[in-house]
């Protein structure tokens, strides 16, 4: 098939490589304008741009796809090039920008989204990361015939797996990314074949995964051990998670914890005002929470590199 792909990030670079190896033909990809990055914030190329020059893929970087916003040249030019390109489809994974009804109906089969989740649960921005932050217990991929709703469109396949303690979004995320190139596979086979079955999105369980800030990287100890140590695996890498710690001017960043909820964590918290650390060692430094202990085991100081808790406890001057 001729493919259109259009995406930004890693995740979606896994996808274009998976669409690419398979043999479909990609004559052209939207991707977001360079951005500066880096201590020297020089102009680097995403991920997706980068693999798509590497075969020969016409590549455009219009700012906007709305005919009537604020880059009305963009638009053009790229409606343009959809219309020359002779594409079946568009396939759509973490593109970044807003797809107009023109670009929907574009083409013969439509756009094809790749969403790291099992919708209609954790619509928007951050999937990956809102679902490990909420406790759930499985996530995966949806292919969705994209509409001009926020990922309200018709699921047309779907592969799950599950979440364990151990997943950061980071790891979480390249799992997905390998998911979802196997599964757009899997949808444009039934696209080739005529056997795709759009299912409706039910109106029940949906739920909407806002955009990650910053500013809720600092841990807030009036919440319970096992929501702390989960919003940390789910903000690693990014925003990271903060606390402030004796002897240091700055919060410290916490990459890694685990939740202690024994009978004797219980009461050993309760004593405590939230925060306040209870004990410190090789094995981690415990800090009390409304309910438990959250022993954090890997953490960095203002200006250094992430540690071990063994070796941050060392030089550590409370």
């Amino acid at each position: 098939m001729r493919i259109i792909f259009a995406g930004t990030p890693e995740f979606a670079r896994v996808a274009l490589s998976a669409i690419l190896q398979a043999g479909h033909e990609v004559p052209l990809v939207l991707t977001q304008p360079d951005r500066p990055a880096g201590r020297g914030m020089k102009l680097n190329a995403s991920p997706v741009k980068v693999a798509a020059l590497q075969v020969g893929s016409t590549v455009i970087q219009p700012r906007s796809l709305r005919l009537d916003g604020k880059f009305p040249d963009d638009a053009r030019a790229a409606q343009e090039a959809i219309a020359q390109s002779g594409a079946d489809l568009m396939v759509v994974a973490a593109y970044g920008l807003i797809l107009p009804r023109w670009t929907l109906q574009a083409l013969p089969h439509g756009c094809l989204n790749i969403h790291a989740s099992l919708l209609p649960r954790w619509r928007g921005a951050a999937p990956i990361q809102r679902a490990i932050e909420a406790g759930d217990t499985a996530t995966g991929i949806t292919i969705m015939q994209m509409d001009e709703g926020l990922d309200t469109g018709d699921m047309l396949l779907w592969r799950d797996i599950p979440i364990t303690d151990t997943h950061t979004a980071a790891r979480l995320h390249d799992e997905l990314a390998e998911l979802g190139g196997k599964s757009i596979l899997a949808a444009l086979e039934q696209v080739d074949s005529g056997t795709l079955a759009p299912v409706v999105q039910p109106q029940e369980g949906v739920t909407y995964a806002a955009k990650l800030d910053r500013a809720e990287s600092p841990l807030d100890f009036n919440q319970d051990a096992v929501t702390l140590a989960r919003r940390i695996r789910a903000f690693d890498p990014v925003p990271g998670t903060t606390a402030p710690l004796p002897g240091l001017t700055e919060p410290a960043k916490i990459w890694a914890a685990r939740a202690r909820m024994d009978e004797s964590a219980r009461r050993q918290a309760a004593a405590a005002a939230p925060g306040t650390v209870l004990a410190a060692g090789p094995e981690g430094i415990d800090l009390a929470c409304a309910n438990g202990i959250l022993q954090v085991t890997e953490l960095q100081r203002p200006g250094a590199r992430r540690q071990p808790v063994d070796v941050f406890v060392r030089s550590w001057q409370r």
